[in-house]
Formats: C-alpha cells, structure tokens, sequence
C-alpha cells in the first residue's frame, strides 16, 4: 500500500498542499461572508469553480473521474479541506452523500437530470435517512411511501439532514413495506420544491447546514425509485461503506489542523525559562497525538483501498470511521491543552475544531454503532 504521509516529497503531498492553498486563501473567505447554519450557496458553486465537486463524479455526468469516482481521492479531498475550512469540507461531503445514491441507482435519465447540476455546483444535495426516532437504527424508519397510481406519497418526518431546508434535490429513505424491518425500506429522489415537501433549520453547537423535513402527502413519480423497492436499505448501506473512510479522513484533517496548531504554540511560547516544547509532558503528549494521527491516516486509507478494490469495507469503513474520528477528538483537546485559556477564546481555531469535530464521532453511524458493525463482522461467516 503507497504511504498516505503527506509529509514530505511526493506526489500525494503536493496535491494536499494544493487543495489547501485553495481551502485557504479562495473557499475560507466565502465560509465567512456566509449565513451560519445555512446551505452558502456562493461556496457550493466555488467548489466547483475549482474544479473540486468534479471530482466526486464521473465525466460521463459532468465530472472529471475517469470512471465511478475514487473514494481515495475522496478521502483525500476531504482530509486536505478540513485542515484549512471544517465548513467547506463538511458542504463538499454532504453534496456527494446526497447525490451518490442518484449516480449509483438512479435511472439513467433521474441520474442525468440531477449529477451534472450536482458537480457543476448549481444544485444542492441532502441524504434524507435520521428521523426523530430512527437515527443509527436505520431499519426502524417510519417515513410512509404509499402506492398512488403508479407513484407514492411520502408522510412523515426528518430530522438532522445536512443540507435541510434548502437542498434542491433529497435522497430520501421511507418505509414501503410495514413491520418488515429493513427489507421494507426503499429510496426515493425527492426535488426540494415538491409539492407537500417544507423544513426548517435547526441550531447545533456548531453550525452546520442541518434542518428538519416534513413531507405532507409528496408526491413522488414511481422512476424516481432509487435501485428496487424495498431495497433501500442497501442503498443506504452501499453510500456509507463509501463514504465512512472519507468521515475518518475528514476528522484526520481536524486533527492534522489542531496538531499544527499546538506544535507552533509549543515552539513560540515561553514560559519558566523557556519554550513550551522543552517540557516532556508537553512533548509527549504530542508525540502521542502525531503517532495516532498516522495510525488513523493509515486505517482511512485501508479501508478507502477496499472500497475501490470492490472489496467488502463493512468492517474496514467503521473500523477508520470509529478510530480517527474518536482520535480527532483527543487532538483537539490535547491542542487546547496546550494552548491553555487562549485555545478557548472564540474564533480561535481550536475554540470552533472543538465545536466542529464533536459531530464526527455521532454523524453516519454513532462510535457505538461503529463497534457494533465491527464486532458483527468479526463474527460473519463468510
């Protein structure tokens, strides 16, 4: 497997100090001038104006993959923008979660309409699957979709959709068959002006594009069927396997941001006679922090390799989900161990990494889920 230490001459390092001067000096200023809480929509159309979104599809649908996109290139992506912009790596993810399963299962002509509008950064993407009492527990979703002609009707609730209430085109998951667990789950493309369909923000510590939906009798044409009927739940299960590793790539990238931060605080600032990084418990504790950083690059790595092998990635996705994202956490905090009051000032860096990278251990499964999928798999007869 080629190193992913991104530290050094290579090829891959000099793609990441790329996708970084971008982050920094033309998407940061735009997640500034934006709405807290809110879709920005100016920063949606930049990603593409850099021709990053592009990268998350193939050219056939207005990308520039060569073929299905790379979730190693995904995961780079996303660990490159979360060292300089949380807010613009979070909105690049969401855009390829809500639009993968279109580009995956979707009808040639539903996947037409949709993926170029996507990858061109004139249309908004959610992934529509939590509800107020089905969140990790995806078979246990009550979302209605009732036969109507040869369409259905949606009834029912959402809840933290990234991207509500303004996405313009949902992936949505909703009970077609009761009290058949998952096997009665189908997805669905929802456009967000469809009749029935309304939504409104909610707030979180850190604030992210996420909203509620209620859908009032949507109506919803019968090709607008994402794989089978029924057969939802591996389409759900299909996108996260993918899109997990990328989740522990993006929490590398807090985590790389929070270390680089402490590592210079710990050279400039003094004190008993001298710099910070003279002192053991400090330089110990970062020396721990970097070693488990690389193990999580490495893991994120592995398991995006598998994904693009065409491998099983069950466990090996929830295995890079659950360590980095639980390792970006302990950075974080060791980062404003470091830096002491000041980490915690607002606008301080760490002060809004502390914030953003709480999500990561709950957002496409929860670190509890994660353990349940990977002890699961341990005991899989294959």
């Amino acid at each position: 497997m080629t190193d992913p230490d991104d530290h050094g001459a290579s090829p891959r390092a000099d793609r990441v100090a790329a996708l970084r001067r971008v982050a920094r000096e033309r998407l940061a200023p735009i997640v500034a001038d934006g709405q807290p809480g809110r879709v920005n929509r100016r920063l949606v159309a930049a990603l593409a104006d850099c021709g990053i979104s592009q990268r998350l599809f193939p050219s056939e649908l207005g990308g520039s993959a060569d073929g299905p996109p790379s979730a190693r290139e995904l995961c780079l992506v996303r660990e490159a923008l979360a060292s300089e912009s949380v807010t613009a790596e979070t909105t690049l993810a969401v855009q390829g979660l809500g639009s993968d399963p279109i580009r995956r299962s979707g009808s040639p002509e539903v996947a037409r309409r949709w993926i170029p509008e996507v990858a061109a950064g004139r249309a908004v993407a959610a992934f529509a699957l939590t509800e107020p009492g089905a969140g990790s527990d995806a078979a246990a979703l009550r979302l209605r979709a009732e036969r109507d002609g040869s369409g259905y009707r949606l009834t029912g609730e959402k809840t933290w959709i990234s991207h509500a209430p303004d996405a313009d085109v949902h992936t949505v998951f909703a009970r077609t068959t009761p009290d058949a667990g998952a096997r009665g789950v189908t997805a669905f493309v929802v456009p967000g002006d469809a009749p029935g369909l309304s939504g409104e923000a909610l707030e979180l510590v850190a604030p992210h594009a996420i909203g509620r939906l209620a859908f009032d009798g949507v109506p919803v044409p019968g090709d607008h069927v994402l794989g089978e009927v029924d057969g939802g739940f591996r389409v759900a299960m299909e996108t996260l396997d993918t899109f997990r590793p990328s989740v522990g790539a993006a929490a590398v990238g807090m985590a790389q941001a929070a270390l680089e931060a402490a590592l210079r605080h710990a050279e400039e600032r003094e004190a008993f006679g001298g710099p910070l990084r003279q002192f053991q418990a400090v330089s110990h504790l970062l020396a721990d922090t970097a070693t488990d950083l690389q193990a999580a690059r490495l893991l994120v790595a592995d398991a995006a390799e598998a994904v693009d092998r065409g491998d099983r990635a069950t466990r090996a996705s929830a295995m890079a989900k659950l360590f980095a994202t639980e390792m970006a956490q302990r950075a974080v905090d060791a980062a404003i161990q470091v830096h002491g009051a000041s980490g915690l000032q607002r606008g301080h860096l760490l002060e809004e990494l502390y914030r953003e990278v709480r999500a990561l251990r709950i957002y496409e499964g929860t670190s509890e889920i994660q353990r349940t999928i990977i002890a699961r798999e341990l005991f899989r007869d294959d």
